[in-house]
């Protein structure tokens, strides 16, 4: 979801979810879970009474207290912090109170330290120990949302570390259930990454090359326990790929500094991002804050710096040894989900054939959209009924494919090889997985957003309504808005929606329901499962106007209008509420309002439980008077 209606492998709501985030004073997270939705419904109320750094793009400061200019304005909650504790939204076994405006301005103003900079920081003040470090015994690499071996930076790295010692390579993956715990993973996506690993063990065994798969109970020991494993194997190498949410990226610089203390050298690498972080500033020297000419941009920065698209190599064949020195880790086995993470195996079933894992298949249905659909994508990508899409945000997400890959192959598809030139669709395509960069590129240099707070820091003072009615029946699609209730549904079916509905149910969960955008970027990250952080928190702050380059928050989606324009036959509102499958004609998108009423009824489906017009007022009143509020 974002500012233009995409594919699931760009800007859309579907990525959602960072993986894993150390806990630290003043880190507050974007909070979704499954086992959550129920507490959330029950306690709802009514209402409420970049290296280098640089620096962020203008911000409209939010009128605050006399006080806050002091330093307890930085350390005191957001006045409205019990909301987002008592609606699950900050989840307080893990995270500090919503933190106030101030705090989160003092990032922008460079008065608070990025995450990227500690993460920098620490690099640099380790560098000249990490490069007296000798290889030891083999080389690890630790794979997160990395899980393939094609065209993977630090993978091919560790294994060319290994190569040149002729020492064994050594895969490792660290099962984390606090992370997946406080960051809301959703089931459906703990059971692709499972599946996944599956597929990328037997594809490492076909080189020699071990995956140990670990659990570790509690986070706050992940940094040790790596830390000893390394010792264990001998090992004084480790390689990953950086994350660029705000834990990962602090638990990244603590352990650079305790593998240095240990004599070991951590090695923390781009990967994700076509054009890392930190490398497209304005020309007054700031992160851009709008995507078009940020886009400009990026494609430029890309023609010129070719070798960014450029593919590394997989990793070589472990010496003939490495099977008898670590016989062990060859056993090692895909441990299960947690129970409350665990699938049923009747969904387990569904899910395995509606999303087949593995970098294998990600490439299989990459092919497969670049010969039959790219070409159409710029006209065809709006409409749900319409299999137009990649749905590549799934493997993007786990990363069983990279970003630069799919940039590959829509430019080695298109009548000129360029980004920004030849077949429209293709161009569209690009623009769209482009926006992936982007909402990556901001959790870098507004670090707040993902510690539950927007883009826009004064939007915090919005009253939100906390309608558990208003969000049961969003959630299970009931609202009586058969558009909305379609894609709801097609999530309950597949885990997936498309974007043009994930904007649709977004705007009318903020605007129609004025319901806390949170609640509905949690409950994407509790059901999705291509979630990932960045593009789903860069969505939900689209739509409900409050984030990075979003629509103004005068524009409310009707959703009538919507389903008009964007699904005209009824096909995919018939397709996913059989209760209206008899409905004729125009009337399948306002069945009580245009003479369907008894058939609805007859199928038990809901009258609108909202009248937009006067929602839309209402709406624009909260908007008004919170970015008015002095707090």
């Amino acid at each position: 979801m974002g500012r233009s209606n995409s594919d699931g492998v760009s800007h859309s709501l579907h990525p959602f979810l960072s993986s894993s985030r150390v806990q630290a004073q003043y880190t507050y997270e974007r909070l979704v879970c499954e086992s959550l939705t129920l507490l959330l419904i029950a306690n709802m109320s009514s209402k409420r009474k970049a290296p280098p750094p640089v620096n962020g793009a203008v911000i409209k400061k939010a009128k605050t207290s006399s006080s806050s200019s002091s330093s307890s304005s930085l350390t005191d909650p957001h006045p409205f912090y019990k909301d987002a504790e008592e609606h699950g939204i900050v989840l307080r076994k893990y995270y500090p109170h919503e933190m106030s405006n101030s705090r989160a301005l003092a990032y922008n103003e460079n008065k608070l330290p990025r995450p990227i900079e500690q993460l920098q920081a620490a690099q640099q003040e380790t560098a000249a120990a990490r490069r007296k470090v000798q290889v030891g015994d083999a080389v690890v690499h630790w794979f997160k949302m990395d899980l393939r071996t094609a065209d993977n930076t630090a993978l091919s790295m560790a294994s060319t570390k290994a190569k040149e010692a002729g020492v064994p390579l050594i895969g490792l993956f660290v099962v984390s259930p606090q992370d997946w715990e406080a960051h809301f993973t959703a089931r459906i996506r703990i059971d692709f990454m499972m599946r996944t690993l599956e597929v990328l063990r037997a594809d490492l065994a076909k080189l020699d090359i071990p995956l140990h798969i670990e659990t570790v109970g509690r986070r706050k020991y992940v940094p040790v326990r790596i830390a000893s494993l390394m010792e264990e194997w001998g090992a004084k190498h480790l390689f990953t790929n950086m994350e660029y949410e705000v834990d990962e990226l602090r638990r990244e610089a603590s352990i650079v500094r305790l593998l240095a203390e240990r004599g070991m050298a951590f090695e923390v690498v781009h990967d994700t991002c076509v054009v890392p972080p930190g490398k497209l500033i304005t020309g007054a020297g700031r992160q851009y804050a709008v995507y078009s000419p940020w886009f400009r941009s990026w494609v430029a920065h890309i023609h010129t710096n070719l070798d960014l698209l450029e593919e590394f190599d997989a990793p070589a064949r472990n010496p003939a040894t490495a099977r008898q020195k670590f016989e062990k880790l060859f056993g090692s086995s895909i441990l299960e989900a947690p129970l409350d993470k665990r699938l049923s195996a009747e969904d387990g079933k569904r899910y395995e054939a509606l999303w087949p894992a593995g970098e294998h298949e990600a490439f299989k249905r990459l092919g497969k959209f670049c010969q039959e659909r790219i070409n159409s994508y710029g006209a065809n990508r709006n409409f749900p009924a319409a299999n137009s899409t990649s749905s590549l945000s799934v493997h993007l997400a786990s990363g069983t494919i990279s970003a630069r890959a799919c940039i590959r192959a829509a430019r080695d598809n298109n009548s000129i090889k360029k980004l920004d030139g030849g077949n429209q669709g293709i161009q569209t395509w690009i623009s769209e997985v482009a926006w992936r960069d982007f909402y990556k590129h901001v959790l870098v240099n507004w670090p707040y957003v993902c510690m539950n707070k927007p883009f826009k820091p004064e939007y915090s003072n919005i009253e939100w309504s906390y309608e558990k009615e208003h969000f049961t029946a969003w959630a299970r699609g009931q609202t009586g808005f058969p558009i909305v209730d379609a894609a709801m549904r097609q999530v309950q079916h597949m885990g997936w929606m498309h974007n043009r509905c994930r904007m649709i149910v977004a705007s009318f969960l903020c605007k129609d329901l004025l319901l806390d955008w949170r609640m509905g970027e949690r409950f994407f990250m509790e059901n999705l499962i291509d979630g990932d952080f960045a593009s789903n928190n860069g969505g939900w702050g689209f739509s409900a106007s409050v984030g990075v380059d979003p629509q103004p928050y005068f524009r409310v989606f009707n959703p009538l209008l919507q389903s008009e324009k964007f699904d005209a036959d009824g096909e995919y509102i018939r397709k996913w509420i059989p209760e209206l499958r008899e409905v004729k004609g125009k009337a399948i998108h306002d069945p009580y309002g245009r003479g369907a009423a008894a058939i609805a009824k007859k199928g038990g489906y809901p009258k609108a439980i909202v009248e937009h017009k006067g929602c839309r007022e209402r709406a624009l009143a909260a908007y008004k008077k919170g970015i008015a509020a002095d707090i």
